[in-house]
Formats: structure tokens, C-alpha cells, sequence
């Protein structure tokens, strides 16, 4: 029951990713992408250290005594909120999202094959290899689906 309850938590967290990609992309478009994400991450700084400061039980060793590449993530977040502020509004929430989701997958595969970065090694399967593929053909369908011509829409009482 635990496994259920945590692949709903990430499913609602992706569902709470592909919000914040097109809030941030709207707000990109009258505050630029840089401030957009600077704001993104300020207010998340903000929330987050009132968590760590309410919430947060003592730890005995501290940020600054983690090996430095451990620290990385927060970089790589970055990056990640700069390529979809900057992304969603050329191509749209549904690309870009599925192109996020198909890196992600792609790269967790192999993480878990090698049981890189201190992770636990699970065995490469043809099935994991076959989600990819379906997730790539995922990209391209809809990749597809938004590059046919609009068709434009009857008015009432229209004799078209």
C-alpha cells in the first residue's frame, strides 16, 4: 500500500510540475525568463527554509559537510526551470512535458542500471527499454498532433 500511496504523491507532483511550466511560462512573457525563474525560486527558497525551520527535524551533519556534488541538484533544477520557462511557451506544455518526462526516464534507466550516483542497481529489462520507446512515440504523436492546420471555428448563425 506504501508503493501505491508514493506513485500517487509523484504522479500529483508531476501533474504540479506541467502547472508551474505554464504558470512560468506566461509570467515569462511579461517578466522575461530570468526573472521568472529567479522568482520561482526565491519564493520556493522562502517556503522552503520556513519548512526546514518548523518542520525539519536536527540533522548531525550539515549542508556544508555533504560530499559538494551531492549539492548539485539544486543546480540542475535550475536548469531544468530555465529550458521549461523558456520551452513551454515556443512548443507548448504537452512537448515539452513529455520531452522532460522521456529524459527523465531515459536517464533514470540507466542511473538504475549502472546504480550510479549511490543508488541501488536494478537490472536493465527489455520492458523499461519498451516504456522509453513508448514514451518517445508519446513525444511524437503529439509533436504531431500540433503541427496540423487549426481548423477555425464556425460562428453562431454562421451559414458556413
Amino acid at each position: 500500500m506504501f508503493h501505491v500511496i508514493m506513485i500517487v504523491l509523484a504522479v500529483a507532483a508531476g501533474a504540479l510540475l506541467s502547472v508551474q511550466a505554464a504558470v512560468n511560462a506566461r509570467l515569462s512573457q511579461s517578466h522575461g525568463v530570468l526573472r521568472t525563474t529567479f522568482f520561482t525560486f526565491l519564493v520556493g527558497t522562502v517556503f522552503s527554509a520556513l519548512m526546514v525551520l518548523f518542520l525539519e527535524p536536527a540533522h548531525p551533519v550539515s549542508l556544508l559537510d555533504v560530499p559538494k556534488w551531492q549539492l548539485l541538484g539544486s543546480l540542475l533544477g535550475l536548469v531544468y526551470v530555465l529550458a521549461m520557462v523558456f520551452a513551454v511557451q515556443r512548443i507548448g506544455a504537452a512537448i515539452a512535458t513529455i520531452a522532460v518526462i522521456l529524459g527523465q526516464l531515459s536517464m533514470s534507466v540507466i542511473i538504475d542500471t549502472f546504480g550510479w550516483l549511490g543508488n541501488q542497481a536494478i537490472a536493465f529489462s527489455w520492458s523499461r527499454f519498451g516504456a522509453a520507446l513508448c514514451l518517445a512515440a508519446a513525444l511524437w504523436f503529439i509533436y504531431r498532433g500540433n503541427n496540423r492546420p487549426v481548423a477555425s471555428p464556425r460562428l453562431a448563425g454562421s451559414t458556413q
